[in-house]
């Protein structure tokens, strides 16, 4: 399946168990909301599991684009990514666990063709202070199912923050080993997570209570190139249909090869969708996420050589990404026309130009400092903090000789 037919597949599935279709939310939430960014598809319908009705009814599913900055320093291996799509399905104190657990086996199996046996759950198994018990109607559904069920503790536990609505969640795993499955989710990672199902039950406050929501809700998540990755038997995020252009594209022109290959792939294309959303860079919140995503793609591409340059991205890359993920059409075009990939193209290239005035000028700076001795990490930090200097650049192209 190519990842437009996933969605397709994922939407038409929830179609035929009457859900409708929710917005899909920028990743900019609206003003008064405390995050920068969507983190999940879940954050723009929290008022919603909260107990407002929803416009669209108590059944919901879409595709949402997310992002995480808590994954930065994860980027680089097989599965974690800085911007994806997440696939949802919503029940606003509709149906229960055990129904959402069937309906998503139905659909990997089914859907999907994952085969049962290439599947492991994970389930709550309560509460260490004895306050919430295990979740027996997960687990016996699962059983049910016959899919093996591994019982854990707070890993199996949601929440969205330290306050706000959480409950226990049911994992679902597939196995990527070229060997029959073996062992469990914890123990082995060939299993691979697919989506969970949370149960919205409670809500935390400050003070760490536990009071229960208006009613019970179900929330599940599941990333799109993850599970593409999987239904390909793929190694890795990196080879899907909306990664692959920006890895080629890198190691064409640039001759950067992984786990580098990955992040600078992963940080442009996340810019991309950055600047789609209309956020430009900035030194403070969202425009400084954006800058420091560009900003450590260049740092990553120089500290081997220099000369590589954003100018050189193909713009049929940048065009592919923002059709992906739903960018808004051009003032005045129609609808279904995509965003000019000329324009974040053009700030892409404009912020390298920044950062080269800015290592220009750093340069005399981290002479001097040489000049005492050997840098200590307290003038590490001073140069980044103070300065904008990253570390990988003092030791790279800021320590050659001019």
């Amino acid at each position: 399946m190519t990842s437009d037919e996933i969605v397709r597949t994922f939407l038409d599935h929830y179609r035929r168990h009457g859900h409708r279709d929710a917005p899909e939310h920028p990743l900019v939430p609206p003003p008064g909301d405390p995050v920068l960014f969507t983190t999940s598809g879940m954050h723009p319908l929290t008022p919603y599991l909260l107990g407002r009705p929803h416009p669209g009814g108590r059944r919901l599913a879409n595709a949402q684009r997310c992002l995480r900055t808590t994954d930065l320093d994860e980027v680089g291996d097989a599965t974690h990514l800085t911007v994806f799509r997440m696939l949802g399905s919503w029940s606003l104190g509709d149906y229960d666990i055990a129904t959402s657990l069937r309906w998503g086996f139905d659909l990997l199996t089914d859907g999907f063709g994952i085969p049962a046996g290439r599947l492991h759950a994970t389930v709550f198994g309560g509460s260490d202070d004895g306050r919430i018990g295990p979740d027996e109607v997960a687990r016996d559904t699962w059983t049910g199912l016959g899919v093996p069920v591994e019982t854990l503790g707070e890993d199996n536990w949601w929440s969205n923050g330290p306050t706000g609505p959480c409950g226990p969640d049911s994992e679902i795993f597939v196995w990527t080993g070229d060997d029959p499955p073996t062992g469990t989710p914890s123990g082995d990672g060939r299993w691979v997570e697919v989506w969970n199902h949370v149960q919205m039950r409670h809500h935390r406050h400050p003070d760490g209570r536990l009071t229960p929501l208006p009613h019970s809700s179900i929330d599940t998540g599941m990333g799109l190139e993850r599970l593409e990755m999987v239904l390909r038997g793929d190694p890795s995020v990196f080879t899907g249909d909306g990664l692959r252009p920006w890895v080629e594209a890198a190691g064409d022109r640039w001759g950067v090869r992984s786990p580098d290959l990955r992040i600078v792939a992963d940080h442009l294309r996340a810019a991309t969708v950055v600047l789609g959303d209309g956020v430009r860079p900035g030194n403070t919140g969202r425009g400084y996420v954006l800058r420091r995503l560009v900003r450590r793609a260049l740092t990553v591409l120089w500290r081997d050589d220099p000369a590589r340059g954003l100018a050189e991205l193909p713009p049929q890359v940048l065009s592919d990404t923002l059709r992906r993920f739903g960018q808004p059409a051009r003032p005045g075009a129609p609808d279904s026309s995509p965003l000019d990939p000329g324009a974040p193209h053009a700030t892409l290239v404009d912020e390298e130009r920044r950062f080269r005035g800015l290592l220009r000028r750093g340069r005399p700076l981290v002479d001097r400092v040489r000049a005492r001795g050997p840098l200590t990490e307290h003038d590490y930090h001073w140069l980044h903090d103070t300065h904008g200097l990253p570390r990988e650049l003092v030791d790279g192209p800021l320590a050659r000789p001019r």
